[in-house]
This record gives structure tokens, C-alpha cells and sequence, in this order.
């Protein structure tokens, strides 16, 4: 019993860890990117590399550098597989004017696949 309350314990920390660390390089995040022109711009910097840096913090305190690193590169892939759905998506509902739910469809079916693919060509 004593061990699953350690364990509940270690799991809530890490959670509230990556709230405030998340939380406070959003908002550095969120600052830098309000001084980019476009503003559209100020959305890409807000969560992900937030979250992706509290998380390898958290991983580099908790397991390490190595692990850290291997998490690393597996965010690398999931990015690059998430830069090919955003500009399938581009192109499909921008330049074709496909319908959304279709292009949503497909879009994401490539994002698993190219995800699929760099794990099996880059990461396994």
C-alpha cells in the first residue's frame, strides 16, 4: 500500500511540475511571440514547445539524459509528421477548396502514416 501512495505521489508531482514549468514557458512563449509580425505567428510558439520542454526537463531529471534524448528525437519525428499534415491540410482546403471533413480525414490518416514511417525508418 505504502509503495502505491509513493507511486501516486511521484505521478501527481510530476503532473503539478508540468503545469507550472508548462504554464510559465507558455507565457514567456506567448510574450516572445507577441512581439513576431504576423501575429499569427504567436499561436506556434505557445503550447507545444512549451509542454515539449517542461516534459524533457522533467525526463532529464527523473531518467536521464539518454532517455531525455530518445524523447527528443521521437518529438523531432511526431513534428516533422505534424509539418506534413499542415501542409497537406494547406493545400488541400486553401488551394483546392476541398471539402473540410475529407481533407480532415485524409490529412489525418497521413500524419499516422508519416509518423509510422519515421518511427520505422528513423527511430526503432
Amino acid at each position: 500500500m505504502l509503495g502505491m501512495h509513493h507511486a501516486l505521489n511521484s505521478m501527481l508531482t510530476d503532473i503539478l511540475l508540468r503545469v507550472i514549468v508548462g504554464g510559465a514557458l507558455v507565457s514567456i512563449f506567448a510574450v516572445l511571440g507577441d512581439f513576431l509580425k504576423p501575429k499569427s505567428f504567436a499561436g506556434l510558439f505557445g503550447a507545444a514547445p512549451s509542454v515539449a520542454l517542461a516534459t524533457l526537463g522533467l525526463t532529464i531529471s527523473r531518467q536521464g539524459s539518454a532517455f531525455a534524448a530518445i524523447e527528443a528525437r521521437s518529438m523531432i519525428a511526431g513534428s516533422i509528421a505534424f509539418l506534413i499534415y499542415a501542409l497537406l491540410v494547406v493545400l488541400l482546403l486553401a488551394y483546392r477548396k476541398l471539402p473540410v471533413l475529407p481533407v480532415t480525414l485524409i490529412s489525418l490518416s497521413v500524419w499516422v502514416g508519416a509518423a509510422f514511417g519515421l518511427w520505422v525508418l528513423c527511430l526503432r
